[in-house]
């Protein structure tokens, strides 16, 4: 029997990993299903290479540590013994909880293996902007034409539907938009030539025209916060980001005869849920989310609690402004509520909700570390990224929902390869396609 020596079978886990991580944008866009097994690939190669090499010094990551704490309490909280009131939603809850760690561990695989070069991470860089490109392409066509390029038309109240069946581009896109294109922006910016300058002032004017033509509240909000992040990071694009800005709300204000369904859902009906938030279906879930919470302080009801217990008329609490004494009842659930904070909530108690906001600064603080004196742009595009993502005050999916918490992780382990080799990059063996061959 051929035993395959360490480095030979370090490499060869390299080389799965790499390509498994390499598939992941086009797999997130129309594949779900096979996106999780591409993450397991990764995970299995990574832990596999740990194995072999015997190197487990990632685990002392401080970010690691802290998210670790987070799953493992989550964990915990959904084990099924109601002798403690543990684990409500049953065995298959308890799987889902486990299961959670794959993107943390994807996030430390991309951070510690698979990006380690420069190379690396400008191939992922390539396909998540040709992702973009991608979606805004089917967008711009269903705009024009009323059907993208597969030939689905508009969705409700006329939300372009990007290249998807369902309006799901607007979301997946705000969190790809910024690192597609603000370092090519920033390059454009830094030749001080008219043509090339007027270049960035394009790129950025369109990228806010598309979220603005989209029709979808959420995503356009949080594209103008990751932009705002990256007015404060780096000066010297504050006056494109301002005319960015300028420009969207130009386009909004004239919306209503060049794009009437977006004027609908981003001005009309956005102020109407404002004003009206406490019994909107938002301000309704995040009752009952807070009930869930408040009856289980200390252990929630274990992952997927929000969807276990909405149901139930114990936890039928009046809106948050009294008008409605069971806060809407039954038929305002979901199977989760909307917002990540409230689902930690749900899930885990006042404990979780703790270690998951410490999990949120703790990715923050690693992916600004030396921000303040060297943003590079790259760098603080996936930094206001994981910002959008991880700021409170906004209606979400699930937290590990596919395929955004897909789009996710793919960038947090991106930003966090970027932080951990941005100075030593030249000094690590290349897993780039090339090398990839050589070995």
């Amino acid at each position: 029997m051929n035993v395959v020596p360490e480095s030979a079978m370090a490499a060869r886990l390299d080389r799965a990993a790499f390509y498994a991580v390499m598939l992941l944008p086009l797999l997130l866009l129309h594949a779900h299903g096979i996106a999780e097994g591409a993450i397991a690939v990764t995970d299995l190669c990574f832990l596999g290479r740990c194995a072999v090499l015997r190197d487990w010094r990632w685990l002392r990551t401080p970010w690691w540590r802290v998210a670790a704490t987070w799953w493992g309490w989550m964990v915990f909280c959904s084990l099924p013994i109601p002798a403690l009131s543990l684990g409500e939603g049953g065995a298959h809850e308890l799987v889902q909880g486990v299961m959670m760690v794959r993107f943390l561990v994807l996030a430390a695989a991309m951070e510690h293996m698979v990006l380690r070069t420069i190379a690396a991470r400008q191939w992922l860089f390539g396909l998540v902007g040709a992702s973009s490109a991608w979606i805004i392409l089917n967008s711009v066509i269903q705009f024009i034409f009323g059907r993208n390029l597969i030939g689905w038309p508009r969705g409700i109240d006329g939300v372009l539907s990007g290249p998807f069946g369902t309006p799901r581009a607007g979301p997946a896109l705000a969190r790809i938009l910024i690192p597609s294109i603000l370092p090519p922006a920033a390059s454009l910016l830094a030749r001080r030539r008219l043509a090339p300058v007027l270049g960035a002032y394009a790129l950025l004017l369109f990228g806010v025209a598309i979220m603005v033509l989209m029709g979808q509240r959420m995503p356009l909000v949080i594209t103008l916060l990751g932009l705002a992040v990256v007015a404060v990071l780096m000066p010297r694009l504050r006056p494109v980001v301002l005319a960015a800005a300028i420009a969207g709300g130009l386009l909004l204000a004239a919306s209503p005869v060049v794009a009437p369904a977006a004027y609908h859902r981003q001005v009309q009906k956005f102020t109407f849920q404002l004003e009206h938030f406490a019994v909107s279906q938002y301000g309704e879930l995040y009752a009952r989310a807070w009930e869930i919470g408040v009856r289980n302080p200390i252990t929630g009801l274990g992952f997927g609690g929000f969807n276990t217990g909405c149901k139930q008329p114990t936890y039928f609490r009046p809106s948050f402004d009294g008008s409605l004494k069971d806060g809407g009842g039954a038929p305002i659930c979901w199977d989760h509520p909307h917002n990540f904070y409230f689902e930690a909530l749900a899930n885990g108690g006042f404990v979780s909700l703790g270690l998951f906001a410490a999990t949120a600064v703790a990715w923050l603080v690693t992916l600004g570390r030396g921000l303040w004196r060297d943003p590079r742009p790259m760098r603080v595009a996936l930094f206001a990224a994981a910002f959008l993502q991880l700021w409170p005050i906004q209606s979400t999916t699930g937290f590990t929902s596919m395929p955004i918490g897909g789009w996710f992780f793919l960038l947090l382990g991106w930003g966090l390869a970027e932080t951990r080799w941005r100075d030593q990059s030249q000094a690590q063996p290349s897993v780039g396609p090339a090398a990839l061959r050589t070995r």
